[in-house]
């Protein structure tokens, strides 16, 4: 699942803040792995895009609720993202079914 930024696609509002749109990015990661069948245990990767680096320290307590235990492959880049209001963005990569060896890419 790429592309899940802090907007709640509901209603197309977004939050100014940075902790409260990584809230936002988990809840719909969240549901679209359940449409999928999977759950937060079965993502192998994570990346985590924000515009400032100093963002991240703030945000980790809430990303660590759902990938602490979990530990999958990480990485943080700080780069523009495609509209100004977004503070982070959050892609995922889940295998469903441990133990298959099937990869499953979330869309």
């Amino acid at each position: 699942m790429s592309g899940t930024t802090g907007f709640d696609y509901s209603d197309m509002t977004i939050s100014e803040d940075v902790v409260e749109q990584a809230e936002q990015c988990l809840r719909s990661i969240g549901a679209a792995l359940e449409k999928a069948g999977c759950s937060f245990a079965d993502v192998v990767r994570v990346r985590y895009l924000l515009p400032e680096r100093e963002d991240f320290e703030q945000c980790w307590p809430v990303l660590r609720e759902c990938f602490g235990e979990v530990r999958p492959a990480a990485t943080m880049l700080v780069c523009g993202l495609a509209d100004p209001r977004m503070k982070i963005e959050i892609e995922v990569y889940a295998r469903r079914g441990s133990g298959t060896g099937a990869l499953s890419l979330i869309d």
